[in-house]
């Protein structure tokens, strides 16, 4: 018996609101299974899109940053990013994040397509945008749960980071992935 398309779809029956929290609000589905009539309740985290930058200076080193992350308990490695406010567009989310983690900017600009970071359970983007120029203009001013390290690299480093197991963000290797190659791919043959 081959699977149908429609016998994939899931038909939401109702919700219910849970708690809303700092980052995300989570709400609870009952859905149904149009082929099975199978029900199960799913949770799904609403949340803004967000963005990442990859910011290359003329010299062509990567502005990265380096922060503690409360999920992996963890200091992690990864490019600027951060929220889309309600008020503004992706792009201007992208520069404001660079701007304020990093304090660089830059007048080049090129969008790099989006993801779904965890489509399993979160309903929200995350848009990849290349800075290219990039500038430092100021200071940083993160955000007051953010305490952030600058770290300028070439894409010899992140790579050898990524090998080490130190940039381990999925997010941050789908964006810096879209403007360098960062490993060997594998080789399978012509199977």
């Amino acid at each position: 018996m081959t699977m149908r398309d429609e016998d994939l779809i899931w038909e939401r029956l109702g919700s219910e609101r849970g708690p809303e929290m700092p980052l995300f609000r989570a709400r609870l589905d009952l859905m149904c299974n149009r082929a099975t009539a199978k029900q199960q309740e799913c949770l799904v985290l609403e949340s803004p899109d967000w963005v990442n930058v990859v910011a290359v200076t003329p010299d062509r080193r990567v502005v990265m940053v380096e922060q503690y992350r409360f999920g992996s308990g963890e200091v992690g490695l990864e490019p600027p990013a951060g929220i889309v406010d309600t008020s503004e567009s992706v792009m201007d989310a992208a520069k404001r994040e660079l701007l304020e983690e990093t304090g660089y900017a830059s007048e080049q600009w090129r969008y790099l397509g989006c993801v779904q970071p965890n489509p399993a359970f979160h309903d929200n983007l995350c848009h990849h945008w290349l800075a290219e120029d990039v500038e430092s203009m100021q200071p940083p001013t993160p955000d007051p749960g953010e305490v952030l390290r600058i770290r300028l690299m070439t894409p010899d480093e992140l790579r050898a980071e990524i090998v080490a197991g130190r940039l381990k963000h999925t997010l941050a290797q789908s964006a810096l992935s879209r403007v360098f190659r960062l490993w060997d791919l594998v080789d399978l043959g012509d199977d």
